[in-house]
């Protein structure tokens, strides 16, 4: 394994430790690490914050690890298939047939949109536009590429199509019920391991 996979690996692996060590403190009502100073709490926190429920800030507490879980494998992703895709065809790989025509042309829409609507763009890559299940498609598509870094495409596709499920609840603020957080713990094991 590379330098890089192996240091992406580490981070990663931190991250469930965390969370894990989270669950622990969680179920038996303990502090295992220290929780943020009063000093690196914001304006906003302070003023807004203790206005919402408690129930929703819990929930919201809760949420975070979740979210930082998937925000993290999300960009981990994006990133890897940018860079073997640069490697193979150069910085203007964002281009048909490399991506199939109607990912890009929903991408392109996607932009638009934003555009329309006159709030910041989100990114300047194209790539940053795209759902789970397109990733998963690019990486189909150039499978030939993927082949020598992922062992198997049908369970790249498999894993993707349970990222892109759990996807929904974290971006749409629900909390995940706890066999989703064990099933998004397992996809980011799952994803990891069709790399060794």
């Amino acid at each position: 394994m590379a330098f890089e996979e192996q240091v992406k690996a580490f981070g990663m692996t931190n991250m469930l430790l965390e969370s894990e060590l989270e669950a622990v403190e969680k179920k038996y009502k303990i502090e295992l690490k220290p929780k943020s100073s009063e000093k690196d709490t914001t304006e906003i926190e302070l003023t807004y914050f203790p206005q919402f429920q408690k129930t929703l800030r819990d929930e919201a507490a809760e949420m975070a690890r979740s979210y930082e879980l998937f925000y993290c494998l999300e960009k981990t992703i994006r990133l890897q298939i940018s860079e073997m895709l640069e490697e193979k065809h150069g910085e203007g790989w964002w281009k048909v047939p490399i991506v199939p025509q109607h990912i890009f042309g929903e991408v392109k829409k996607r932009i638009q949109r934003e555009r329309d609507s006159g709030i910041t763009p989100r990114s300047l890559d194209e790539l940053d536009y795209t759902n789970f299940g397109e990733l998963g498609e690019i990486i189909k598509v150039n499978w030939p590429l993927f082949a020598s870094v992922f062992n198997n495409l049908k369970a790249v596709e498999k894993i993707m199509l349970n990222l892109n499920t759990l996807r929904n609840p974290i971006a749409h603020c629900c909390v995940l019920a706890e066999d989703e957080k064990l099933r998004l713990e397992l996809s980011l094991r799952d994803w990891f391991r069709l790399a060794e």
